[in-house]
């Protein structure tokens, strides 16, 4: 099989790394890529043969030279990384031309695309959420912030790169934010329409599943880590490190998971002549009246596929192939009995103004059981240079959470590049309490 890889970022050279573990797979293409996504033909240190994955300079919201791509080249199969070719209606067309792709329709990709969309969703079907209400009004929306006691979180309602989730402390606060969404417009059309939501207090999970269309498969749940700095302070990033594992600390979680917000979820989608195949993804917080969802993403999350799937044992390529073809509940998915953990290098100043062309000395071999995915590089010559804000992600496993983050931090001290910015309490708060 031939497979194209859509994108540039952490959770793509994830992908292609489980993807070019599959004995399916001759080549995989990686459009646009990073530093890390080329390799030839090789046998990895676990003993896994893995096939080659080569770079494609095409965008990733260019749908038309993808699909171009996609033909000339025979490709068998395409896997979409990123949201914004998603909501734009990359499988859609792709369907359209013939071809086979992995991710959610352009009408299912709304859960994502739009939040509004998706609070109404949750409403109309009984899934629990944050109370919320909708502005296009700036003085509108500050006359209801001064009708509420609770702290608030203001959202653009489209896609805005990570960027449109402002979690406030005070009034003041929030009314900044509605200022900066709805008068200094950054986010453009995104933030045409904002949603003032109730801020929920909790632990948050990100709960991701296979589907195809009527049938789900659980992937390990994971926890990212949003804010830029220790202890959960500072602005909220694309996400600074993540952990996996099959255990959360809270009765009956995946019983209520599934009924509560899964199952309904895909019903939902199918009622409305929407039905969903691709990832789903919901950010859940775990509250003091349960589990709300927060959030949906219609795709593999970024750092959270860097730690979900390197526990995964079944070839990846089969489940993808069972999602398309609406038969997942025939294929039985297996994952290590492992934890996973991955603390991200970020370029000093991200979320805001940072630098990039930095060289990236790696001081090989890494520690045991450690691996590197990258996100915001390139090369240069012989050399890795940054490109982004967030550089690479460094993964770990271990038989324990604590093992997993030990092996992880060790490995990041083989890494070094001028600012090198990165949390050192990742999992801190589990360590205790998820052995």
């Amino acid at each position: 099989m031939r497979i194209l890889v859509v994108g540039s970022g952490g959770r793509e050279h994830a992908l292609a790394w489980s993807l070019t573990r599959s004995p399916l797979v001759d080549r995989v293409y990686v459009t646009p890529g990073n530093a890390g996504t080329e390799w030839s033909d090789h046998t990895a240190n676990d003993g896994c043969r893995m096939a080659d994955s080569v770079n494609v300079q095409i965008k990733a919201n260019d749908i038309p030279a993808l699909i171009q791509f996609a033909r000339q080249n025979q490709i068998d199969l395409t896997v979409v990384g990123p949201e914004v070719p998603l909501a734009a209606g990359i499988v859609d067309d792709f369907q359209a031309a013939g071809l086979c792709i992995f991710g959610p329709s352009k009408a299912a990709a709304q859960l994502e695309a739009s939040k509004v969309f998706a609070k109404e969703f949750m409403r109309d079907h009984g899934i629990p959420t944050a109370d919320f209400a909708v502005f296009n009004d700036y003085d509108a929306a500050c006359h209801y912030v001064d009708d509420q006691t609770r702290p608030l979180v203001i959202k653009a309602d489209g896609l805005a790169a990570g960027k449109g989730v402002i979690v406030c402390n005070t009034p003041d606060e929030a009314k900044d934010a509605l200022r900066l969404m709805l008068v200094d417009r950054p986010f453009g059309e995104a933030g045409e329409r904002v949603i003032i939501e109730n801020r929920l207090d909790g632990s948050e999970v990100s709960v991701l599943a296979f589907v195809d269309g009527q049938h789900f498969a659980l992937m390990p749940y994971a926890a990212d880590h949003k804010r830029a700095y220790d202890g959960d302070q500072g602005p909220n990033t694309g996400g600074m490190g993540a952990y996996a594992s099959r255990i959360i600390d809270y009765p009956n979680f995946e019983k209520i998971v599934i009924e509560e917000v899964i199952r309904p979820t895909i019903d939902g989608m199918t009622k409305r002549g929407t039905p969903y195949k691709g990832v789903l993804y919901a950010g859940v917080m775990i509250t003091p009246d349960g589990p709300q969802v927060l959030e949906y993403n219609c795709r593999f999350g970024d750092p959270e596929t860097q730690v979900i799937l390197p526990l995964l044992e079944t070839d990846l390529v089969d489940i993808l192939n069972v999602c398309i073809d609406g038969t997942l509940d025939q294929l039985n998915i297996k994952w290590r009995e492992e934890f996973c953990a991955a603390v991200v290098l970020a370029s000093g100043g991200y979320p805001g103004d940072y630098q990039t062309g930095l060289p990236i000395r790696i001081d090989w071999p890494l520690p045991a059981g450690s691996m590197l995915f990258h996100a915001g590089t390139k090369r240069e010559g012989n050399e890795y240079v940054t490109s982004g804000g967030r550089v690479m992600a460094v993964t770990a496993l271990g038989s324990t959470l604590q093992q997993a983050l030990d092996r992880a931090y060790a490995a990041v001290e083989h890494i070094h590049f001028d600012g090198m910015h990165y949390r050192k309490d990742i999992g801190r708060t589990v360590r205790e309490s998820v052995k």
